[in-house]
């Protein structure tokens, strides 16, 4: 059985994240590239239907595309990553998504808010304290990473590897 979730790629934060991700995050070794995660774990890959796909397609085009950039390092307690700002626009999207599938609340309905991330190290308390000290360093020796999110992106892992199955484009202008 197989696992899949909507995400926004980042292929802007690969050169600052890539190696460190492919040593701290196991997501990464299964190819997962950079991402921030707008819903997991959503739905059994076998279940994804043309009407979930179109569903899907529907409220994502409801939002705008947004520019944005990876500004700050952030924590919880074994993860180390880089948050995005704003912030906003990412949370509008996933509770967007919660609603129109409330079987698969954001990350199970573990956390109380939703924080908008781009994981760098997962699993170990002390590799994300290493993690984030070397993505502070790196941050304050580079210009923030600049993107703009203009779709989301359907993984899915039923092989045991993370491939991309379907990407919805948001709205190019408000309202759209």
């Amino acid at each position: 059985m197989g696992e899949s979730g909507l995400v926004v790629l980042v292929p802007e934060a690969e050169s600052l994240v890539g190696v460190l991700r492919l040593r701290h995050d196991e997501s990464a070794r299964l190819g997962v590239p950079a991402h921030i995660t707008v819903l997991f774990p959503f739905m059994e890959p076998s279940l994804i239907s043309a009407e979930i796909t179109r569903t899907c397609a529907q409220v994502v085009a409801a939002h705008a595309a947004f520019s944005f950039k990876l500004v700050s390092v952030g924590r919880f307690p074994a993860t180390a990553f880089l948050a995005p700002h704003p912030s906003e626009p990412f949370i509008a999207l996933t509770e967007a998504l919660a609603r129109a599938f409330p079987a698969f609340p954001p990350f199970r309905g573990e956390f109380s808010s939703i924080v908008p991330h781009l994981t760098v190290a997962h699993g170990s308390v002390a590799a994300a304290e290493v993690v984030a000290g070397a993505l502070a360093e790196a941050l304050a020796a580079t210009e923030p990473v600049s993107a703009v999110c203009s779709s989301v992106a359907l993984m899915e892992n039923s092989s045991g590897h993370w491939s991309t199955t379907h990407v919805f484009p948001l709205a190019s202008e408000p309202g759209t």
